[in-house]
């Protein structure tokens, strides 16, 4: 055999081993997907969360006591058929409902979140833009701002919501397959910055502040947790305090926002009216509250006393002690959600109860901060607690994927 044949003879010898040892590899592989997919389906057999579950349920019932009480003097008001218990019965609809999807979602092996994750970003995204082009018959706008997509008074929801859970799932499927790629600017910053820069600008002009900063925070802290370089951090911080400055005091819209917030008093009856009402509101429960149901700042008094300052109205009517109570159960929900992420078996799990936890701290922080002064006054809801159907079973959709990643937690000798 001569030499060239022989070295022909070990390439090819050579070329059928590697093919040989690829189909291997990949049969390996399949094999060890395969196996860990049943692992998990076992796993997602086991029980759910009760603390967490036991906790929404709670807040959830507290909350439609609260709306009721907060919101049957304007029901009955401004209302066609003056029902006091309009706003109520509605909220409790979607509360059903909520709690429906909520049981639904937690026997879900968590798992199969990852096949939605580029498909919910992109409807989302659509949603979006249907909001903030002009002149659109389904488009709803209220209070000088068009956050709404619905027909009429029958059904209306915020895409916002939905771009907000898009943008967890999305981001926790991607950041849980890149590991230590997570560290460059090409693989760990730019694809997700860009996905920000497009959900969060859609939300910003329509206009939504509170929701863009949502939207931006829970995506920064899963990068961060996801394990991109500090240095980033650092920067986006003083990028995102640059912003923040100019939206807040050169932007026109939020101009007086400022203005009247560090002073309502200065215009008690215009453009402070609301922050002034609710430090009012705050003030007259004092340590115990005038009692449920007889708070007189509700007797349309406050403005969204239902809605965005339902918490002002926990304050006069539960006073200090009572508001103080509502606080700690949404810091212990918090608290569960974070434990949860702590203890279960897969990165792709704990970006998930990450992201959705952060959200419920993110916008019951905000809300609060707003209603007692400490931040700038926007439209932000209390979860659980504000008066919006589709949000509130949103917010409990939410809650069912905690549930469904506490199935498959590691076992722990207390908690």
């Amino acid at each position: 055999m001569s030499i060239g044949t022989f070295g022909a003879f070990t390439q090819a010898r050579l070329a059928i081993y590697a093919a040989q040892t690829g189909i291997q590899r990949r049969q390996e592989q399949r094999l060890r997907q395969q196996a860990l997919e049943e692992e998990s389906r076992e796993l997602a057999k086991g029980p759910i969360d009760l603390p967490f579950c036991l906790l929404v349920l709670l807040l959830t019932a507290i909350g439609l006591v609260m709306l009721l009480s907060a919101s049957f003097p304007s029901a009955y008001y401004t209302t066609k058929k003056n029902d006091p218990t309009y706003y109520f019965v509605r909220q409790a609809v979607f509360a059903m409902m909520g709690i429906a999807a909520m049981l639904f979602i937690g026997k879900i092996n968590y798992q199969r979140f990852r096949g939605v994750a580029k498909t919910l970003l992109y409807v989302s995204i659509v949603l979006l833009i249907l909001v903030i082009i002009p002149h659109n018959p389904l488009a709803v706008t209220r209070n000088n701002a068009t956050r709404w997509l619905g027909v009429g008074e029958l059904f209306t929801f915020q895409p916002s919501e939905i771009a907000k859970m898009a943008v967890v799932i999305y981001f926790s499927d991607s950041i849980s397959r890149k590991k230590d790629m997570m560290r460059t600017f090409r693989y760990g910053i730019l694809p997700y910055a860009m996905i920000l820069v497009v959900t969060a600008g859609l939300v910003a002009v329509e206009p939504h502040l509170s929701g863009a900063i949502l939207i931006l925070g829970v995506g920064a802290a899963l990068m961060l947790v996801g394990g991109i370089n500090w240095a980033w951090v650092f920067g986006a911080l003083g990028s995102a305090a640059g912003l923040l400055y100019f939206a807040l005091f050169v932007v026109g819209y939020n101009t007086s926002r400022i203005q009247y917030w560090l002073n309502p008093w200065a215009d008690a009856q215009n453009k402070g009216y609301q922050l002034s009402q609710s430090l009012i509101t705050i003030g007259s429960g004092g340590l115990l509250g005038v009692g449920l149901g007889k708070s007189r700042q509700k007797f349309l008094f406050l403005p969204e006393e239902h809605n965005d300052f339902i918490f002002a109205i926990i304050c006069e009517e539960l006073g200090l002690i009572g508001a103080s109570i509502i606080m700690v159960l949404f810091a212990a929900l918090i608290l569960r959600g974070y434990w949860i992420a702590l203890h279960t078996r897969s990165r792709f799990g704990s970006l998930l109860v990450i992201g959705v936890t952060t959200l419920i701290a993110m916008q019951t922080f905000l809300n609060i901060g707003v209603v007692t002064g400490l931040l700038p006054t926007t439209g932000i809801s209390l979860p659980f607690f504000s008066y919006g159907g589709t949000a509130l079973s949103i917010q409990l959709a939410e809650m069912g994927v905690v549930l469904s990643v506490s199935r498959q937690m590691r076992p722990t000798k207390a908690g």
